[in-house]
């Protein structure tokens, strides 16, 4: 059974500072491109970042570069997102998604395997 959970949310005010972990199990975590992206409130589900198997190479949309990152552990079977300089925009649900495919997909639908979610507030 293949689980991604994430963990990390909180209710921060401008300018703080939050890191979202995303622990998984039931899959070969290392072979596995790892992502995290946000649905705010009536919004579409957006991309955030993504990182490779390794860790070596990683992806973010403009909104968030500069100021986020992924990593991963794979031995810990754990992916993580810090996140720095956090806005009020930034005020979302955020998902970690895991994909077989080898690039570093910006689409949603690539993603095979899910969490469930976890909500960051950050007030202004």
């Amino acid at each position: 059974q293949v689980q991604l959970v994430e963990s990390g949310a909180g209710l921060v005010q401008a300018g703080a500072s939050l890191r979202l972990s995303c622990a998984a199990s039931g899959l070969s975590f290392s072979n596995l491109v790892m992502g995290w992206f946000r649905q705010a409130p009536g919004k579409e589900r957006e991309f955030v970042a993504a990182v490779s198997r390794s860790g070596d190479t990683t992806s973010y949309a403009d909104s968030v570069k500069g100021r986020f990152t992924i990593s991963r552990d794979n031995p810990k079977n754990t992916a993580y997102l810090q996140m720095n300089s956090l806005k009020p925009e930034d005020t979302a649900d955020y998902y970690c998604a895991a994909s077989w495919m080898g690039g570093l997909s910006t689409s949603r639908y690539m993603y095979k395997y899910w969490g469930q979610g976890t909500q960051v507030t950050v007030s202004s």
